[in-house]
Parts: structure tokens; C-alpha cells; sequence
């Protein structure tokens, strides 16, 4: 088999065994690799309906098939697991070395099972596994754990995913770090803390072979040139960052907790003012010729030296949605978030519920009280030194961190019992997941999106706010279309999910982020990889499919039409400021918006897959245990 070694590595924390599954070609073809492979393999071997952090939920890692090849951009893994802050799919994607020195090392994937009686580091060394005492890691941030494992096994080739001080406190958005990148958003770092797994190492010495060489270093090359030019030119000068200001300009970008979408400051928290500022350098992930992510450090005040990478979604989470205008403290959020291994999504959104409950009253000062401050904080929007320490309280679970280290849906479950509040209304999350940087009031197709997305509160998943900021939709309302547009808008972003590419190539195929343009290369890259004969609508089932499987997962763990929802803000407080004044999604809307979705996407009106449909997506046992 050219592009795979057609080997899953089992492995087994308790009982230190570990086994080989191997996997017919017809199986890569149906499931490819990235978050499609690992949702599939949790499939095959969780226990549906256990506990996030009970042994029987496995970690799932599926490299990609373009890993360790010239393929730009390739350079991906994905990892899945029942998540503990959905109890839905938690599928993530992470662009490192680690998952080249997996592919080098002959393996395409990695169940992990059960859990450790102690603190634990697997190492994978080509096709031996050691298991190896992980206490003198304890206690260590996640770059400083990487480099003591190097330190310790003696080469710096190794390559590892590591759980941070809030991984081993059990923070419920905990993340899985690697070479400084997360796999984060839906709590993988927690589930690994569960399992007692700290580290998880490779070393790599073999090949990648693949079926047509030449051909490959061609297109990989043309793709790799026009990467370099103006189709990514913004993220390489500016980084995501630069989408700040646009988004307070169209008034969508989330401030002081969602309660409005412009932000009066919005000048000194933009991409141009960090890249003027505080940027250092640029780096990229792993087969990268974009180098997008914007290395910034703090340079004078109390924050100084504070350094760490700066993207778009984090910093808005960490800045105006805490009405913070000092993009030095959010600067030492993220650094914090990223040192010490939480979502930085997840934790921004968490205190901004957290200073909206104090400034209306159902928090008070000594709620917040810590050692640090042991008459409280004052927990006020803007009040940077108060987010500061409420992110370590969450990171260490002390005090009110303890149960804002579970994020918005528990913490507000349990305040509004104790205190008789509903707080609940402004708890900004849908299944349990943090919104992301893009408040959907006033993007209704991306509110469906949200709304029926497989992951929770994620951009990534849903494409669906591109067509609506860039005016190929009427952004203030729906109509009949956008069913349509919403199904066919997360399945293009699965596709570059499962190979896994990251999508901002997407416009170097020909200039056009659209099928048309990119899947007859992609399919050319597929074949040139593996030897197989891909072509344009084989491409466009891999995004159906992956799609589908997730959702299948989440029916099997209890998944019911009432779990596609939004926030109640988003649909009953309308913003008092910006173009997108007044606009809300109504619960009229959304229920149409999801029977357009459900209708769109050849699904029973209350979301099932019909049995048909499975079977000839090549899910037969699917089909046996969720289909209708």
C-alpha cells in the first residue's frame, strides 16, 4: 500500500500491552485520515455511553495522508475522543512534527486504552513502545515538558504531545499540546489526565513512501509557489489576527461576553497594531510554506515578557469579549492558556460569563477570593489584573476556578441552583462548547451552522460564516437556500478536515476557495500519493462522509433535534450598537433553518439518518445500530 502502512497501533495504559490492527485498503479509501479516521476509530472501540472519563472512552490519533510528503500544508493529525465538555464527538486537528515522526515511524494511528494506575509516558520508538514513568514530568508546562523528554531519551528528533498543569488538575478544556500547537476546544488534555497519560513520544527513522514521486514533487511545488503569493498574503503579514477589525466593522465581534459586536477600542487590539508592536517572528506548523501564526511578546509594563502565538479566535476571546484594550494582558492570558495547556476559546469566554455575573450582581467579590487576593476581585469588564488571576485560579481549580475550570454550561447549571439566578442566559456556549469569535446574530447562516454543528460552539467545522461576511448571502436573514448552503458548507470544510490540509490553501488551487477549483488537484494529489483513481466526486464524498460518521457518533451517545440549538442571547437580546443593531435569530428561524439543514442533508425531519443513506456511504454497521 503506497501512502500508508495500513497499521493502527493499540495500546493499553493498564495493562502495558499493546497490539496491531491492520486495516484493508478499502478502508483507507472510506475514511482517509485526520478527524474522519479518528471519529471512526473511536466508532470501532469506545463503549457507547460511558463517561468521558471512564476507561472505556479511548484516544483516537489518525495521521493524514499526505503526512511527511512534499504536500504543502500536510503536515496533520487528528484526534478524537467522547468529549467531557459535550459528551458529544471531540475531534481536533494539530499540524507538528509529531505527526510526521508517527507516519516515519510506520504507524497510521493510535488507539489509546483504558487508563494507567500511575502517571505515565508512552514512548513509541519505530515499532517498539516503552512505557515510561512520568512523575519527573509532573508539574511542568507544555514546553518545558517537550524539551525535558528530549533531554531525558537523549535525541532531539523526538517529538511529543503533553498535557500542562491544567491537563493533570483535571481543568475540563484542558488541551493536548505538540511543537507549541493545540489540539484543544473540546477537552482532550482532561480525558488524557483521566488515563494518567502525560506525554505521549516518537521517534520516526523510516520512509514515506508513496506511488508517484515525480508527479507529487510537481504539484506539490506549483501549490507551494502560489502559496507564497497574494492568496495568503494577509495571513502571512498580519496572521489571522487581521481579521479583527472587519469584524467590529460588520458588527459581529463578540464584546464584553456577546452583549455587543463592536468594540470601541478596536485599534489597539487589531492584527496591524500586534504586528506593529509586539510581533517577534512568524513561524508555521510542520509542511507549511504559509507561516501564518504571529509570534508576539510584551516588551514594557507589568506583563513584560509574556510571548507567545497570537491568532485571531484567542485574542478576541481574550480581549474585547473581556473588554480588555490592552493587548499586553492578553498577550499573558494566552501565554498562560498555552504554557500550561487550556483552550484559550473556552477560558476567555468562561471569565468573560464571570465578569458579566459580577457586574450584574449574582457573583460577588469574595467569590473570587485566592490566595493571591484573599479578599477577592473585583471581576469588572476591562479589569485585566482580575482575568489575569481568575485564569490562574481556573488553571489551578482554586476557589471559584474550581468550578470555572468546567466551563460555562456546569458553572452556570450550578450557580443558578445554589442562587436561584439565570445566568444560564448569558452562558455562551451551544453543547457544552464555547461560541467562537463570530457572533451569529447577524449571520444567519452561520447560526445554523452553529446550531447543528457535531463539535459545538466551532467556527472550523462550519464554514458556513464565509458566505455570509462576504456577502454572497443576505447575512440578516434566511431564506430557502440556506439549508443547502449550511450542509454543503461543513461538508467542503470536512474534506480539508480528513486529508487534513489546513484551509488556508484552499484559495491556491486556483484562486477560488470553491470545489471546483480545488478537488480535481486534490484528487490529482490523493492518486499521485496512493496509487488510486480518485476523482471530483470521490473527493467531494470524503467531506459527506466524515461528516456523517461524527453525527452518528452523536446519535449513538443520545444525540435528539433539541440538542441543535443556540444560545438564549442570540436569540432574545439583540445588540444596542453597529450595523448589526437590533438582529436576532428567532426560535422561528432556527427550527426552519434546521429543517432546511436536516432536508439538505437527506436526513428524517427530526435529524436520523435513514439506514439508505449509511449503506451507501459504506456504513453498513452504521446503518445496524443508528439508522432509521
Amino acid at each position: 500500500m503506497y501512502g500508508y502502512s495500513g497499521k493502527i497501533i493499540h495500546i493499553d495504559l493498564k495493562t502495558q500491552k499493546t497490539w496491531i490492527e491492520e486495516k484493508p485498503e478499502e478502508w483507507y479509501k472510506l475514511w482517509i485520515g485526520g478527524v474522519s479516521m479518528a471519529t471512526r476509530l473511536c466508532w470501532e472501540n469506545i463503549t457507547p455511553g460511558c463517561d468521558p472519563y471512564s476507561p472505556e472512552n479511548p484516544v483516537c490519533i489518525a495521521n493524514g495522508i499526505f503526512t511527511g510528503t512534499p504536500v504543502p500544508v500536510g503536515g496533520k493529525f487528528g484526534m478524537a475522543d467522547k468529549s467531557p465538555m459535550t459528551g458529544f464527538i471531540g475531534d481536533s486537528l494539530s499540524g507538528s512534527w509529531f505527526s510526521i515522526a508517527l507516519k516515519r515511524a510506520g504507524w497510521d494511528g493510535i488507539v489509546i486504552h483504558n487508563q494507567s494506575d500511575s502517571w505515565v509516558q508512552v514512548f513509541i520508538d519505530d515499532d517498539h513502545v516503552e512505557f515510561l514513568d512520568a512523575t519527573y514530568l509532573l508539574g511542568k508546562g507544555t514546553y518545558e515538558t517537550e524539551e525535558a523528554i528530549r533531554e531525558k531519551l537523549g535525541d532531539d528528533q523526538i517529538r511529543s504531545c503533553t498535557i500542562g498543569p491544567c491537563g493533570e488538575n483535571g481543568v475540563r478544556f484542558a488541551n493536548v499540546t505538540n511543537d507549541g500547537r493545540q489540539a484543544g476546544r473540546t477537552g482532550h488534555g482532561s480525558v488524557w489526565a483521566s488515563k494518567k497519560l502525560k506525554a505521549l513520544s516518537v521517534r520516526g527513522t523510516k520512509g514515506v513512501r508513496v506511488y508517484d514521486p515525480q508527479t507529487l514533487m510537481q504539484l506539490s511545488y506549483d501549490i507551494s509557489k502560489v502559496a507564497q503569493g497574494e492568496h495568503t498574503a494577509k495571513y502571512r503579514i498580519y496572521g489571522t489576527a487581521t481579521g479583527m477589525k472587519n469584524s467590529s466593522a460588520m458588527g459581529v465581534l463578540p464584546t464584553r461576553n456577546f452583549q455587543e459586536g463592536v468594540f470601541e477600542d478596536i485599534d489597539l487590539i487589531s492584527g496591524e497594531y500586534l504586528d506593529e508592536h509586539h510581533k517577534v517572528k512568524v513561524i508555521s506548523c510542520a509542511q507549511c510554506p504559509i507561516a501564518c501564526e504571529q509570534m508576539s511578546i510584551v516588551k514594557t509594563g507589568p506583563f513584560a515578557g509574556a510571548m507567545t502565538g497570537v491568532e485571531y479566535e484567542a485574542l478576541q476571546a481574550n480581549s474585547c469579549n473581556l473588554g480588555i484594550s490592552d493587548i499586553r494582558a492578553s498577550i499573558q492570558l494566552l501565554e498562560i492558556a498555552d504554557h500550561d495547556g487550556m483552550d484559550s476559546m473556552t477560558m476567555g469566554v468562561t471569565i468573560s460569563y464571570a465578569m458579566e455575573c459580577y457586574e450584574r450582581g449574582v457573583l460577588k467579590k469574595e467569590d473570587f477570593a485566592c490566595k493571591s487576593y484573599p479578599e477577592g476581585l473585583e471581576m469588572r469588564f476591562g479589569n485585566a489584573e482580575a482575568a489575569i488571576a481568575l485564569a490562574k485560579m481556573i488553571r489551578d481549580r482554586e476557589g471559584i476556578g474550581d468550578l470555572l475550570s468546567n466551563g460555562t454550561r456546569i458553572a452556570s447549571r450550578v450557580i443558578d441552583a445554589e442562587r436561584g439566578t439565570e445566568s444560564w442566559k448569558w452562558a455562551m456556549n451551544t453543547k457544552g462548547l464555547e461560541c467562537p469569535g463570530y457572533d451569529a446574530r447577524s449571520l444567519k447562516t452561520f447560526a445554523i451552522g452553529l446550531a447543528v454543528g457535531t463539535r459545538g460552539g466551532c467556527h472550523n467545522r462550519s464554514a458556513a460564516y464565509d458566505p455570509d461576511m462576504k456577502g454572497e448571502t443576505n447575512r440578516f436573514t434566511l431564506d430557502e437556500t440556506r439549508g443547502e448552503v449550511a450542509a454543503r458548507s461543513e461538508e467542503y470544510a470536512a474534506v480539508y478536515d480528513t486529508l487534513p490540509l489546513c484551509k488556508f490553501i484552499r484559495r491556491c488551487f486556483t484562486g477560488k476557495a470553491d470545489r471546483a477549483g480545488a478537488w480535481p488537484t486534490i484528487a490529482k494529489l490523493i492518486n499521485a500519493t496512493t496509487g488510486w483513481n480518485f476523482g471530483y466526486d470521490d473527493v467531494d464524498l470524503i467531506g459527506v462522509r466524515a461528516h456523517t460518521i461524527k453525527k452518528a457518533f452523536n446519535i449513538r451517545e443520545g444525540w435528539k433535534a433539541e440538542d441543535d440549538d443556540l444560545p438564549w442571547r442570540w436569540k432574545h437580546e439583540p445588540f444596542t450598537k453597529g450595523p448589526a443593531a437590533g438582529v436576532v435569530v428567532t426560535d422561528e428561524e432556527l427550527a426552519y433553518g434546521k429543517q432546511l439543514y436536516y432536508k439538505a442533508k437527506g436526513w428524517t425531519e427530526d435529524g436520523m439518518i435513514p439506514k439508505e443513506l449509511l449503506i451507501k456511504l459504506g456504513m453498513p454497521d452504521v446503518a445496524e445500530e443508528i439508522g432509521v
